[in-house]
Protein backbone atom coordinates (compact mmCIF):
# COMPACT_ATOMS: atom_id res chain seq x y z
CA UNK A 1 0.00 0.00 0.00
CA UNK A 2 2.97 2.25 0.10
CA UNK A 3 2.58 2.77 -3.64
CA UNK A 4 -0.61 4.78 -3.23
CA UNK A 5 0.70 7.01 -0.50
CA UNK A 6 -0.37 10.58 -1.21
CA UNK A 7 1.83 12.05 1.45
CA UNK A 8 3.26 15.55 1.63
CA UNK A 9 6.04 14.72 -0.85
CA UNK A 10 3.58 14.13 -3.65
CA UNK A 11 1.67 17.39 -3.07
CA UNK A 12 4.79 19.48 -2.90
CA UNK A 13 5.94 18.21 -6.32
CA UNK A 14 2.62 18.90 -8.03
CA UNK A 15 2.07 22.33 -6.55
CA UNK A 16 5.72 23.37 -6.99
CA UNK A 17 5.31 24.19 -10.70
CA UNK A 18 5.31 27.95 -11.22
CA UNK A 19 2.61 29.55 -13.35
CA UNK A 20 3.85 31.60 -16.29
CA UNK A 21 2.01 34.85 -16.83
CA UNK A 22 1.68 35.70 -20.53
CA UNK A 23 0.40 39.23 -19.96
CA UNK A 24 3.82 40.99 -20.11
CA UNK A 25 4.73 39.02 -23.24
CA UNK A 26 1.49 39.98 -24.99
CA UNK A 27 1.88 43.64 -23.95
CA UNK A 28 5.40 43.73 -25.37
CA UNK A 29 4.33 42.07 -28.62
CA UNK A 30 1.45 44.51 -29.13
CA UNK A 31 3.69 47.49 -28.37
CA UNK A 32 6.22 46.32 -30.97
CA UNK A 33 3.44 45.77 -33.49
CA UNK A 34 2.21 49.35 -33.03
CA UNK A 35 5.76 50.72 -33.38
CA UNK A 36 6.29 48.81 -36.64
CA UNK A 37 2.91 49.90 -38.00
CA UNK A 38 3.75 53.55 -37.37
CA UNK A 39 7.34 53.50 -38.66
CA UNK A 40 6.92 51.36 -41.79
CA UNK A 41 5.13 54.00 -43.91
CA UNK A 42 7.79 56.56 -42.95
CA UNK A 43 10.59 54.28 -44.10
CA UNK A 44 8.92 53.48 -47.42
CA UNK A 45 8.46 57.16 -48.30
CA UNK A 46 12.00 58.24 -47.47
CA UNK A 47 12.45 60.08 -50.80
CA UNK A 48 10.43 63.27 -50.83
CA UNK A 49 9.18 64.04 -54.33
CA UNK A 50 6.44 66.58 -55.03
CA UNK A 51 4.79 65.07 -58.11
CA UNK A 52 2.96 67.20 -60.68
CA UNK A 53 -0.82 66.97 -60.58
CA UNK A 54 -2.94 65.52 -63.37
CA UNK A 55 -6.59 64.67 -63.96
CA UNK A 56 -5.96 61.53 -66.02
CA UNK A 57 -6.35 58.30 -64.16
CA UNK A 58 -4.16 55.51 -65.41
CA UNK A 59 -4.38 51.93 -64.30
CA UNK A 60 -1.20 50.93 -62.50
CA UNK A 61 0.26 47.52 -63.11
CA UNK A 62 0.06 45.01 -60.29
CA UNK A 63 3.80 45.18 -59.69
CA UNK A 64 5.93 48.33 -59.78
CA UNK A 65 9.34 46.75 -59.85
CA UNK A 66 11.44 49.62 -61.17
CA UNK A 67 10.89 53.13 -59.88
CA UNK A 68 13.24 56.01 -60.71
CA UNK A 69 12.97 59.13 -58.55
CA UNK A 70 14.40 62.55 -59.24
CA UNK A 71 14.23 64.76 -56.15
CA UNK A 72 14.18 68.57 -56.06
CA UNK A 73 18.01 68.68 -55.99
CA UNK A 74 18.24 66.58 -59.17
CA UNK A 75 19.52 63.49 -57.35
CA UNK A 76 18.45 60.27 -59.08
CA UNK A 77 17.28 57.24 -57.09
CA UNK A 78 16.57 53.70 -58.27
CA UNK A 79 14.26 51.85 -55.89
CA UNK A 80 15.22 54.15 -52.97
CA UNK A 81 19.01 54.04 -53.59
CA UNK A 82 20.88 57.16 -54.78
CA UNK A 83 22.65 56.51 -58.08
CA UNK A 84 24.32 58.42 -60.92
CA UNK A 85 22.69 58.50 -64.35
CA UNK A 86 25.39 56.31 -65.90
CA UNK A 87 25.08 53.71 -63.15
CA UNK A 88 21.28 53.89 -63.40
CA UNK A 89 21.35 53.05 -67.10
CA UNK A 90 23.84 50.21 -66.52
CA UNK A 91 21.73 48.83 -63.66
CA UNK A 92 18.53 48.98 -65.73
CA UNK A 93 20.29 47.16 -68.56
CA UNK A 94 21.50 44.52 -66.11
CA UNK A 95 18.01 44.07 -64.61
CA UNK A 96 16.35 43.71 -68.01
CA UNK A 97 18.98 41.18 -69.07
CA UNK A 98 18.23 39.05 -65.99
CA UNK A 99 14.46 39.51 -65.69
CA UNK A 100 13.34 40.27 -69.24
CA UNK A 101 10.86 42.98 -70.25
CA UNK A 102 10.39 45.66 -67.60
CA UNK A 103 8.39 48.82 -67.13
CA UNK A 104 9.94 51.87 -65.49
CA UNK A 105 8.10 54.50 -63.46
CA UNK A 106 9.71 57.93 -63.30
CA UNK A 107 8.68 60.08 -60.35
CA UNK A 108 10.22 63.53 -60.76
CA UNK A 109 9.73 66.50 -58.44
CA UNK A 110 7.85 69.45 -59.95
CA UNK A 111 10.88 71.71 -59.48
CA UNK A 112 13.15 69.54 -61.68
CA UNK A 113 13.68 70.99 -65.14
CA UNK A 114 11.50 69.40 -67.79
CA UNK A 115 14.47 68.94 -70.11
CA UNK A 116 16.37 66.90 -67.52
CA UNK A 117 13.39 64.59 -67.00
CA UNK A 118 12.86 64.12 -70.75
CA UNK A 119 16.55 63.46 -71.31
CA UNK A 120 16.52 60.75 -68.63
CA UNK A 121 13.32 59.19 -70.02
CA UNK A 122 14.88 59.16 -73.50
CA UNK A 123 18.02 57.41 -72.22
CA UNK A 124 15.88 54.83 -70.39
CA UNK A 125 13.77 54.12 -73.51
CA UNK A 126 16.89 53.31 -75.54
CA UNK A 127 17.78 50.42 -73.22
CA UNK A 128 16.72 47.08 -74.64
CA UNK A 129 14.18 45.26 -72.50
CA UNK A 130 12.31 48.37 -71.33
CA UNK A 131 8.86 48.11 -72.87
CA UNK A 132 7.45 51.34 -71.43
CA UNK A 133 8.38 54.34 -69.32
CA UNK A 134 5.60 56.00 -67.33
CA UNK A 135 5.72 59.47 -65.78
CA UNK A 136 3.97 59.48 -62.42
CA UNK A 137 1.58 62.23 -61.31
CA UNK A 138 -0.59 62.90 -58.28
CA UNK A 139 -4.34 62.96 -58.62
CA UNK A 140 -5.57 66.50 -59.04
CA UNK A 141 -7.85 67.64 -56.22
CA UNK A 142 -10.94 69.37 -57.56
Amino acid sequence: MARFNHGPHRRRGASGLPEVSLTPLIDTALTLLIIFMVTTPMIQNAIKVDLPRGAAREAEPAKQELTVYIDKNGVIFLNNNAITEEKLLAELKNITTQKGQQGVFVKADTTVQYGKVLELVDHIKIIGGIHYVALATQKRVS
